[in-house]
């Protein structure tokens, strides 16, 4: 996938930080694994798999399974989440992140009964329809349909895609994790937008 879009500036402080944390985290996977199952500690097993732990309904989203996933995890992070922190501050950005990241790791417990789950999707698809909501005009290239798509289309598809992925269950993906952030997501910015409007009235 690529993208007309991306920020204009620097990388704002609490992604910076984000990207930082998960990129050490991922390291401490590539080097104790073998000596101590770092990523089955961290990663978020069901709770009747006698592996659950409350810790990890949040060391899930700091956790990945492959160089492929945590680049473009974090790439993403990067492109969504560093216009929305200018947007909003860091401090607000950073409690809609975890927010959503506990929203999906939720719904990955609620929905899928076996398997570990870990990555920052979840987040992410927070991220993506708080962007779609605030900035839906805003224009991307998907590889390879050379025709640009607007960001609130571009998380509807998103969405389908994890809805049709989720009742299929036929992949390694946490789809349900994906969906619970993105709802989550979408029912805060709405929130806070109305909240921000009550203000100036």
């Amino acid at each position: 996938m690529a993208y007309n879009y991306r920020p204009s500036q620097g990388i704002p402080p609490v992604v910076l930080n984000l990207i930082i944390i998960n990129v050490i985290v991922f390291a401490a996977q590539y080097l104790l694994d073998s000596s101590l199952g770092l990523t089955a500690m961290l990663a978020m097993w069901p709770l009747h798999s006698g592996l659950f732990k409350p810790y990890q309904l949040v060391t899930m989203m700091f956790a990945h399974a492959s160089i492929t996933h945590i680049l473009f995890t974090m790439y993403s992070l990067w492109l969504f989440g560093a216009v929305l922190e200018r947007f909003w501050g860091s401090k607000k950005f950073l409690i809609f992140y975890l927010v959503c990241g506990l929203a999906a790791s939720v719904a990955q417990l609620i929905f899928v009964p076996a398997g570990a789950a870990l990555g920052a999707s979840g987040a992410i698809m927070g991220l993506v329809a708080a962007f779609a909501y605030t900035f839906p005009n805003t224009q991307f290239f998907m590889i390879p349909i050379p025709i640009p798509v607007k960001a609130k289309y571009l998380a509807i598809v998103y969405a389908a895609l994890d809805l049709f992925g989720g009742f299929a269950g036929n992949d390694n993906v946490a789809h349900f994790a994906h969906l619970g952030g993105l709802a989550m997501g979408l029912i805060l910015v709405i929130i806070w937008n109305k909240t921000d409007k009550k203000r100036f009235y």
